[in-house]
């Protein structure tokens, strides 16, 4: 937008009298708008800071929309015409001309929710899920090519004890209702039999090993679960706003691990320890486990021949696995394998932390806390009911009130950095005022209903400038450069972050300052200020996957 526009004629002008390279940054104190210092370009030419600005100050007055420079501390401080920088905040927002075309494109794998089969959908599932959709919709908005995928916990010698707790514990029609919860509870009773009958474990992994060589009856249930488990997440899914390009569990590469294996043969990578195949990774980190001793996989060979997959098949340079803290040692094995195997691919871990309640690891077991169903009924029974108090002639009420529960709990766990733990409690976050997404839809609609009175068109010749409109339309300029850090830090917080700044200052113009006045121009000015507002708003919202309102 304009002020990156005039970012960079500043830079230009300071390059050509100095040739000296300079990034100007939003000023942190006073009336400016711009600042950066001048130390150390004085250090490399030898000239005192006064004398670098003397030699600055005509031709960065000359920029258009600066209407003063001055010299500060040893700060240069760029101040910017008000109405100058409103209007064209405003033009660049509604002709969809707000994002820069001169960014280098790539190829993202994002690797995201990955709930294990045959289990049920946690809370803990939630912060996968709901951070690697963001990070989709952000890689994608900005114009790379996204490949997001749901990588199953679908195989392994759990599937061994699952299968025998079914055939001994179960029966046919037990699976009729609340599936996914009744198989949970044969895995736990299979470990309470393990307990006391350690044979269990060898009997769990014998059955593996024929899963994976193929047996009918096996794989018949195998398939069974696993289409009994994507319906219960497909529920979740549809209700957090959340989809996949792809579903592909680590089953699929079943087929792909001997050649990873015999492809670390080849580079002589492998080496026989206690019976089982490791690949040494140095001094400083465990070495990587490939193959048990009874010839079985691991994560770290699905992962392997996973990521080869995804650089082979997507052109994929980057994979980002979302993913708890606790794995940070399993991923930067990952990469030294790859590494080691001569592959260019870039493994990013973006890490997140524990859900808490009190405090505490929360946990959605049935009889304990809650499930996770009635968490979120809980939420869309507490937010219809604020509605009811808040506007309770208003129609799709059931709708609305499922929109702003399922953003309140998406918001609470995005405003905040990934690697932190978050705190759920759901009075709290559903609440209309503070770091809510209640307070961001509401926001939005207070937008929307101003729109309602007036058209909003565009005047050049109308000054609306003020304190308060001039710092809305610096927080809306700082909307491509928020995106460009959310992305290179794999941070949603930062998209957050900037729409609950976006939304105080909005609603501090709201509250200040009269915006629809007998003046019919100026108001129709203003109310393009109103939905340039809205409209970078909206966006943030949709990028963190909350609902737009435009009743509430």
């Amino acid at each position: 937008m304009i002020l990156q526009t005039i970012k960079k004629h500043v830079e230009n002008v300071i390059f050509d009298v100095f040739s000296y390279s300079i990034t100007i940054e939003y000023a942190k104190k006073g009336d400016a708008q711009l600042a950066c210092p001048l130390f150390q370009l004085s250090k490399e030419k030898r000239l005192s800071p006064v004398v670098v600005f003397n030699q600055l100050e005509t031709p960065l007055k000359n920029i258009d929309g600066v209407s003063d420079v001055t010299f500060e501390h040893g700060f240069l401080n760029i101040y910017l015409n008000q109405q100058h920088l409103i209007y064209h905040t405003i033009d660049a927002i509604k002709n969809n001309r707000y994002l820069s075309e001169n960014k280098e494109k790539e190829v993202i794998v994002i690797d995201y929710s990955s709930p294990n089969i045959a289990k049920r959908f946690s809370v803990g599932h939630i912060r996968s899920t709901v951070i690697g959709a963001s990070l989709r919709r952000l890689f994608r908005f900005l114009g790379d090519e996204v490949e997001g995928i749901n990588h199953l916990g679908d195989w392994g010698t759990q599937f061994g004890k699952m299968i025998y707790a079914y055939l001994h514990y179960g029966d046919e029609g037990m699976l009729d209702e609340e599936p996914i919860a009744k198989l949970q509870e044969l895995y736990v009773r299979f470990h309470d039999e393990e307990k006391l009958n350690p044979s269990l474990s060898d009997e769990a992994r014998e059955i593996f090993l024929e899963l994976e060589k193929g047996n009918p009856t096996y794989l018949a249930l195998w398939e069974q679960f696993k289409v009994l488990s994507l319906k219960e997440f497909d529920y979740y899914y549809e209700l957090l706003n959340v989809d996949f390009d792809h579903v592909i569990g680590e089953s699929f590469y079943e087929s792909y691990m001997n050649d990873a294996v015999k492809e670390m043969e080849d580079k002589h990578l492998l080496v026989l320890d206690d019976e089982a195949m490791i690949i040494p990774l140095g001094d400083d980190m465990p070495p990587a486990l490939i193959k048990k001793k009874d010839g079985s996989t691991l994560y770290m060979t699905r992962d392997v021949a996973a990521a080869i997959y995804r650089h082979k098949h997507f052109k994929a340079s980057t994979i980002l696995y979302v993913v708890g803290n606790e794995q940070a040692l399993h991923f930067r094995q990952l990469q030294r394998v790859l590494d080691k195997m001569g592959y260019e691919i870039h493994i990013e871990h973006v890490n997140f932390g524990l859900v808490l309640q009190d405090g505490k690891k929360m946990s959605t077991r049935k009889g304990g806390v809650h499930t996770l169903q009635a968490v979120f009924d809980e939420a869309i029974l507490l937010s219809k009911q604020a509605i009811e108090e808040k506007n309770p002639n208003l129609e799709h009420k059931d709708q609305v009130a499922k929109s702003v529960a399922v953003g309140a709990i998406i918001f609470n766990d995005l405003k905040n950095e990934k690697h932190l733990n978050i705190e759920f409690n759901l009075s709290n976050m559903l609440k209309f005022e503070g770091q809510t997404g209640p307070y961001i839809q509401y926001t939005s609609v207070r937008m929307a209903a101003l729109l309602r009175q007036l058209d909003p068109v565009v005047h050049e010749d109308v000054d609306i400038s003020s304190e308060h409109a001039m710092a809305l339309s610096m927080v809306l300029n700082q909307f491509e450069d928020t995106l460009i850090r959310a992305r290179s830090s794999f941070q949603p917080s930062m998209i957050a972050r900037y729409a609950l700044n976006l939304s105080q200052t909005f609603n501090s113009l709201y509250g200040q300052q009269k915006l629809i006045t007998e003046d019919i121009r100026k108001s129709q000015m203003m109310l393009s200020l109103v939905y340039a507002s809205r409209e970078i708003l909206n966006q943030s919202m949709r990028l963190l996957g909350i609902d737009v309102l435009d009743y509430m």
